[in-house]
């Protein structure tokens, strides 16, 4: 999968919405055996694109969280969605959360 989750050698703060964006397409190329061979961009949806279910948002938070060794408020994230007419989640949204808390002290 492309995971280092033992990786201590930069900082997240040091990071662009550029690199999170290759971080997590990295990840989703083979996210648990599902293979995506398209392009995943900013406007990539998490559900209509990538066919994921919701479950795999929750293995991705866990993921995400281990790979950048830090905790990330997901649940608000999912909060907002539920709140939304469309609930599917573009990578662009995901990227600004990651960049936006990349702050929190690490684990």
């Amino acid at each position: 999968m492309g995971v280092d989750p033992g990786r201590k050698d930069r900082m997240m703060s040091e990071l662009t919405r550029d690199r999170i964006l290759d971080d997590v397409a990295g990840i989703l190329a083979d996210f648990h055996g599902r293979e995506y061979l398209g392009t995943i961009s900013l406007e990539t949806r998490f559900f209509a694109d990538l066919g994921l279910a919701s479950i795999d948002a929750v293995v991705l938070g866990e993921t995400l969280q281990n790979y950048y060794q830090r905790p990330f408020p997901f649940a608000d994230l999912m909060a907002r969605m539920g709140q939304r007419t469309d609930r599917d989640l573009t990578m662009g949204e995901l990227v600004e959360f990651l960049h936006a808390h990349q702050d929190i002290p690490a684990n």
